[in-house]
């Protein structure tokens, strides 16, 4: 278990990263990219990065590929803007979630159990 100082270190790494990925001009990092899970190292020199996309593993395999050329700028990056005892070295690691997210929500509302609305509840109020 991430201590607190370690745990709070990773959602400011998240949220830096995030940014610089938006910022990136790589072609193979555009679209709906999105940070699934983040796991820092507790003496803060490994970082893996679950990255996901909307497009499909095919698109998020892509963009894992050109997040591992940009790693050195990323992780002179993230030095700049945070003041951690170390800078970590970053691992991308693809991950489909969102994907499967999108296709587990659609079969639920196929079988209509996301299409309920306060008139089916009896009392008014959502389960």
């Amino acid at each position: 278990m991430p201590s607190y100082r370690t745990a709070r270190a990773a959602e400011d790494v998240q949220r830096e990263l995030s940014d610089i990925m938006r910022t990136l001009k790589d072609p193979r990092v555009s679209g709906l990219l999105s940070i699934v899970k983040l796991e820092l190292a507790g003496d803060y020199s490994h970082c893996k990065v679950y990255v996901s996309s909307m497009e499909g593993l095919e698109q998020t395999t892509g963009a894992v590929e050109g997040l591992t050329s940009a790693a050195g700028f990323i992780r002179r990056e993230i030095g700049a803007r945070l003041k951690l005892r170390k800078t970590p070295q970053f691992h991308f690691i693809a991950d489909n979630g969102i994907e499967q997210s999108a296709v587990l929500g659609q079969k639920m509302r196929d079988l209509g159990l996301l299409n309920k609305t306060e008139e089916d509840e009896p009392d008014g109020q959502p389960d």
